[in-house]
């Protein structure tokens, strides 16, 4: 451990931490916002952090503390990539890490801190991000049923620490019987400057979100088909892609054609959207809906709120917060209940939703906010480190 200095004099702790999460691509999903934003807050917070991924895409651009290692022979979503491994290792044998976190589960990537770190003796923090809801299990191919217990599980079995980003996820690990201390932080959110809403006839719901079946748009079409006819005023924009570094192409056409199917006339499906054009999507909205059968956090919900836009989002996604911050609707994840959370919202006036999506914006600055989301981590890192210092009160032992 290293020490910096702030200027008034107090020597501050300053860990040296490697992240690693298995890539970046703009298509590869909320951690490659939520990781690079953890990594920028915890430097920002004067610890010396390092972010570990895969070259997937050759030519991504990364932000200047991250580093990417090409992939190995072998089927691609194993992500082997010896040189990460042997990287890790090395900063491991010379005393260069304070500690290890990694994100997300199934690939090599995320097998290599478990091994450096039990042989090196660096602590190791793990954020599953998804990864350990039953549903993330139940939807496994037969290669990843025999990959948890022989290699993944073993490599994870020894964490000094998990991380959680919501109460659920939370219990998935005790569900699967890791007895470790948890850290139940969320992620954060960056608050983007009040901006102008647009306003005309036509009133919008919108998805936004990568178009996968956990994504849950096989009980949106048909809850929407039910409605549509009773709010001709309303239409439904989905916005995404199947594509991505390992992506179920080929899921947008079903949904295409169940679309069509149902007979669904005010819909567009437009392709992924990302910067000034992702923000305007959301100030176009009236209304967010994240239907998922299973989320560890769900940032596209926090995105909604920051932009003052109210949501009605399923109970496989852990923001149940939604109803008591006056922000919107949390409902069960099946075509009936989605159908009657949509027609309350609907149902509301502009001012109505307005003034819910106010209070959106105002429960993500209570509760988001990335420094405070910074705060919480080093100050579990520093327990992890030390443990006779006071156990963060973030930090889970039952």
């Amino acid at each position: 451990m290293t020490a910096a200095h702030d200027p008034a004099g107090r020597a501050e702790p300053r860990l040296r931490i490697a992240h690693n999460v298995s890539a970046l691509a703009q298509e590869a999903s909320g951690p490659s916002y939520s990781v690079v934003r953890l990594c920028e807050s915890l430097r920002a917070a004067d610890h010396a952090v390092t972010l570990l991924t895969l070259d997937w895409e050759p030519g991504t651009v990364l932000p200047p503390f991250a580093r990417s290692f090409p992939l190995a022979m072998g089927p691609r979503r194993l992500g082997r990539s010896p040189e990460m491994h042997g990287w890790l290792r090395a900063e491991a044998r010379l005393g260069k890490l304070d500690l290890i976190h990694t994100h997300g589960l199934w690939m090599m990537t995320n097998v290599y801190p478990g091994w450096v770190a039990r042989r090196s003796g660096v602590p190791l923090v793990i954020s599953p991000r998804g990864t350990f809801t039953e549903y993330a299990f139940a939807s496994g191919s037969r290669i990843k049923k025999a990959f948890w217990p022989l290699v993944q599980r073993p490599a994870i079995a020894d964490a000094t620490c998990f991380h959680a980003t919501s109460e659920q996820e939370y219990e998935d690990i005790r569900r699967l019987g890791f007895r470790q201390p948890v850290a139940v932080i969320p992620n954060g959110i960056d608050l983007p400057p009040p901006g102008k809403r647009k306003r005309g006839t036509r009133r919008e719901l919108l998805f936004l979100a990568r178009i996968h079946p956990n994504k849950g748009l096989d009980i949106l079409l048909p809850a929407w088909a039910s409605l549509e006819a009773r709010f001709p005023e309303w239409d439904l924009r989905i916005v995404g892609t199947d594509a991505g570094y390992h992506g179920v192409s080929g899921y947008l056409d079903e949904m295409r054609e169940l679309a069509r199917r149902l007979g669904i006339s005010r819909i567009r499906f437009d392709g992924a959207l990302y910067g000034d054009d992702k923000v305007r999507a959301y100030r176009e909205a009236d209304l967010y809906v994240l239907p998922s059968y299973s989320e560890n956090f769900g940032m596209t919900v926090a995105e909604a709120l920051a932009q003052e836009v109210p949501a009605v989002v399923t109970r496989g996604a852990p923001w149940q917060g939604l109803e008591p911050a006056g922000a919107g609707w949390w409902v069960d994840a099946d075509e009936e209940a989605l159908a009657e959370g949509l027609e309350q919202a609907m149902a509301c006036d502009r001012g109505v939703l307005d003034e819910r999506g106010r209070r959106g914006r105002e429960w993500m600055e209570r509760e988001f906010d990335w420094r405070r989301i910074a705060t919480d981590m080093g100050a579990t890192y520093q327990w992890l480190r030390d443990p006779a210092l006071p156990k963060p009160a973030v930090v889970r032992c039952d």
